[in-house]
């Protein structure tokens, strides 16, 4: 099974840009896609034909033009849920829960801390909630995968300029802290578990050619439960891919 989380940074744009046409040809099974930043009735009949064979979830958020997240799948999901259950949370379109036979997937775009403190606290109760439902889950005996947008680079392998950062939203201790937690309540950050010492970004500011210098930021994760790493084959940062400040994350999984 093949599984693809990308935030693309307004998914009209990004169409324009041939963002499907990548995706159509990568063999996915489940597509997480954030920051859509669209309503579906905003797309054109055209737009729509392109995912016709997939089961598709939009949560958009109330404000139009602003975050949003949508789940494709070519695998019907036994059972969808959006939100975390609190409407200081559930306005802004963040979070799908698809529940496939073996496993819960949360497609999520975590808050941006970047426009004040206000904001880095939200976005700490945003990590918290969430963890919340995972644990439940987790206690249930239930396995589950978090992909998607965390707006956190964890460690300071994970941008190319940690000295100069520490004090933004991104990779405030605060922040980082709570990747962190998600690791010791039975998570494993796939890539960073087989990649230990691997430099790779998954999302580059549009200012100053950061791309092209490769001056980015590791903000993109599938984090998985500890019982799903037997069947974990590989995680791939296409950073190759455009059409977007952020590239695509794959992650294939053995069959159950």
């Amino acid at each position: 099974m093949k599984l693809i989380t990308w935030n693309v940074n307004g998914l009209r744009a990004a169409l324009r840009k041939g963002a499907w046409e990548w995706l159509a040809s990568a063999g996915a099974d489940v597509l997480c896609l954030q920051e859509t930043r669209v309503f579906p009735h905003q797309l054109s009949e055209e737009q729509h034909a392109l995912w016709q064979d997939w089961h598709v979830t939009w949560y958009p958020a109330e404000k139009a033009g602003y975050s949003g997240v949508a789940t494709f799948s070519r695998i019907p999901p036994v059972e969808v849920e959006t939100g975390l259950g609190e409407p200081r949370f559930d306005t802004h379109g963040r979070i799908i829960r698809t529940r496939y036979p073996d496993f819960h997937l949360f497609n999520v775009y975590f808050p941006n801390g970047g426009r004040s403190y206000d904001w880095v606290l939200y976005k700490l109760d945003f990590y918290a909630r969430l963890l919340e439902i995972c644990d439940a889950l987790h206690a249930a005996g239930e396995n589950v995968i978090v992909c998607g947008d965390f707006n956190t680079a964890h460690q300071e392998i994970d941008l190319r300029n940690p000295k100069a950062n520490q004090d933004n939203s991104g990779f405030l201790p605060e922040e980082r802290e709570w990747i962190t937690r998600y690791l010791e309540h039975g998570f494993v950050d796939v890539y960073r578990h087989l990649y230990p010492e691997r430099v790779q970004y998954t999302w580059w500011t549009y200012r100053g050619g950061a791309r092209r210098r490769n001056v980015g930021w590791r903000l993109d994760y599938f984090l998985v439960s500890e019982a799903l790493l037997p069947r974990v084959v590989d995680t791939v940062i296409h950073d190759d891919v455009p059409g977007s400040d952020h590239c695509p994350v794959s992650l294939i999984l053995r069959d159950a």
